[in-house]
């Protein structure tokens, strides 16, 4: 706020996870604007100011997910009970390899691999649990900064066990609703809550004399399907879940319609959102 007294900024930035502990890497600035050269690891960014007086209180940035994707066919993983394998080809000889992996930023874990081994094996992995595992390249291996240094190889994700969706997808909602066809819309099961990698989502559709009509399978990335083939003046229920390679997890609750005796009628929603404990 008094920028007219500041004479520079001070911008630290440090590696997570640091097991190497050592002191951020400090850089002096003039201006309001510094490029940085870093890997696909998480950075924490400490930016303060300073005048003649002294040095402001700093303010916290922590560098995001650049993607949420994979890099494809450069790591693979194979589970050993609660351990895994991580194994895979350089494309260049560097002089170290560094691993993170974990949870999330908050729960990352950093080792450096000699090049010469080509795998490393990380243990402890819990159950259901989605981890991220990063391998980087790097020219500097003995526990020095590794901002600047770094190449992202490669990044995946992992389940050492799979678990089936503990719920169903929320706010399926029903509506353009004609004498022979419904929209289906749904909300994606979240991340934390499908126990595994979200293959698809079934649906399922009976009529009032509770005979099924209607069971189709679709991709995760599906989030609306439209129900055809459907009897005019008739009352329907639809419920929809979600499955892994572990098995199918519990459907919605069932959500009730009725197709019209004429033509279209106007669009009816019916919303409901399940809420877990």
């Amino acid at each position: 706020t008094q920028s007219e007294n500041v004479l520079g900024y001070y911008v630290d930035v440090e590696r997570i996870p640091n097991s190497c502990r050592d002191s951020p890497n400090r850089i002096f600035l003039k201006d309001r604007k510094v490029l940085l050269n870093i890997s696909m690891a998480y950075y924490r960014v400490n930016i303060s100011a300073y005048n003649e007086a002294g040095e402001s209180p700093q303010v916290i940035y922590i560098v995001p997910d650049f993607s949420a994707t994979d890099l494809p066919g450069q790591i693979h993983v194979k589970h050993l009970g609660t351990n895994a394998v991580v194994t895979w080809t350089p494309e260049y000889n560097p002089k170290c390899f560094v691993v993170d992996w974990g949870t999330s930023k908050e729960d990352m874990h950093m080792k450096i691999v000699d090049t010469a081994t080509g795998n490393f094996t990380l243990e402890n992995f819990q159950p259901y649990k989605s981890y991220k595992i990063m391998v980087h390249a790097s020219d500097v291996c003995q526990c020095e900064s590794f901002t600047g240094h770094e190449k992202t190889f490669g990044v995946t994700h992992f389940y050492s066990v799979e678990g089936v969706p503990r719920t169903g997808p929320a706010n399926v909602t029903i509506l353009n609703i004609t004498k022979h066809s419904a929209l289906v819309k749904w909300t994606e099961i979240a991340a934390e809550d499908c126990l595994g990698f979200l293959q698809g989502y079934r649906i399922s559709l009976a009529d009032s004399s509770r005979k099924r009509s209607l069971a189709v399978t679709l991709n995760s990335s599906t989030t609306s399907y439209r129900l055809t083939g459907l009897k005019e003046k008739t009352s329907y229920r639809v419920q929809i879940s979600g499955f892994t390679n572990a098995g199918e997890g519990p459907p919605t609750l069932s959500q009730p319609f009725s197709t019209p005796k004429y033509g279209t009628v106007e669009a009816l929603c019916i919303c409901v959102t399940q809420h877990q404990s």
